[in-house]
């Protein structure tokens, strides 16, 4: 499976979590900066704002974005196969959305100002 991870390298936190999931997998096939980035723009089809505000994954040609992302992420690391299946059960996968979707929130506060 040929997985394209697009991810904010500015983001303190962003780039801390990445670079761990970088040193564990060889199961990704790119992890891509969106910092200053026309070409993810091209290849996702998303503006900056949407990039920014969320990391996304293309996965067997589709892009997807926010908590699905890392589903698919952790679904292509053995060490964290057991949180995609335990955040794939439908109640938790709710649960795991919302807590992204305001985390995501703060983070792209905090780094909006990289939107030209």
């Amino acid at each position: 499976m040929s997985v394209k991870v697009f991810f904010n390298n500015s983001c303190n936190i962003c780039k801390l979590e990445i670079d761990h999931y970088k040193k564990i997998t060889n199961n990704i096939s790119e992890w891509i900066d969106i910092t200053n980035n026309d070409e993810a723009l091209r290849i996702t089809s998303k503006t900056q704002k949407e990039l920014l505000r969320r990391i996304h994954v293309i996965n067997n040609g589709e892009v997807i974005g926010g908590a699905k992302a890392f589903l698919i992420i952790w679904s292509n690391i053995p060490k964290y196969k057991f949180l995609f299946k335990l955040l794939s059960l439908k109640p938790l996968f709710i649960l795991f959305h919302y807590t992204y979707e305001i985390v995501a929130f703060f983070l792209y506060l905090k780094n909006k100002h990289q939107l030209k």
